[in-house]
């Protein structure tokens, strides 16, 4: 099986080189190259095709979301690489845009390295990466950021939705993994699999990322509304 191609985006460079160093003993993963800004990336990306890019969010000459979004809608052939964000609960607004401009999950930059290695496999798996609790605590954060939900009145996004399939969108908004969904809602996991791909097929979204960021916009989950992780 052909290595995980990996492009690092950061202007830091002594944060480039460590992420090399973290990522240079695992047989299944490739750095073939990095960027100091945005503008450095999108060329690279166009140069070595990665399958993910590790990307930082505040840089000079462009910053990680326009980077984002031209990397996630420039694929001629619509196989554009996935994004993990890396940030600092500073840059929390960043980070929501970055999701809608088509970032498929991020992690603190202090994350552990096994963390970040596995969160690389993740992406490039073709999941999102939402751990519930720094989903959550993001979210509150952005409260008065978040527009307010009219009780009883659905979003005309998920007016398409069946019901299972909004308590599905409720689940994956609140960082419940496809077997935690399954046993929550009593279903088979590849069940949920099917539901979770019907979901993303009509509220035309690339993955469960943007599907969280659109439940909160929607009001289907609130901020703070998510059970507290055991």
């Amino acid at each position: 099986m052909n290595p995980i191609r990996v492009l690092l985006v950061d202007d830091q460079h002594l944060v480039r080189i460590g992420f090399r160093m973290i990522l240079a003993d695992e047989p299944d993963i490739e750095v073939v190259g990095d960027a100091p800004d945005g503008r450095a990336a999108i060329d690279a990306v166009t140069r070595l095709h990665p399958d993910v890019v590790v990307m930082d969010l505040r840089m000079p000459t462009m910053d990680g979301v326009e980077a984002t979004r031209r990397i996630a809608t420039g694929a001629a052939d619509g196989a554009a690489p996935r994004v993990l964000i890396l940030t600092t609960f500073d840059a929390d607004e960043y980070v929501v845009e970055a999701l809608r401009a088509g970032a498929s999950g991020f992690l603190l930059k202090d994350v552990p390295p096994a963390e970040f290695v596995d969160a690389i496999r993740l992406i490039a798996a073709g999941d999102a990466l939402l751990a519930p609790s720094v989903t959550r605590r993001l979210l509150d954060r952005l409260r008065d950021r978040l527009p307010v939900a009219v009780d009883g009145v659905l979003d005309g996004r998920l007016q398409d939705l069946t019901e299972r399939e909004l308590e599905v969108l409720t689940l994956i908004a609140r960082g419940k993994s496809n077997r935690e969904i399954a046993d929550a809602l009593v279903l088979a996991e590849p069940t949920v699999k099917t539901h979770v791909s019907h979901v993303l097929d009509k509220l035309d979204l690339r993955d469960r990322a943007q599907a969280v960021v659109l439940a909160y916009e929607a009001g289907l989950v609130r901020p703070g509304s998510a059970t507290p992780e055991g």
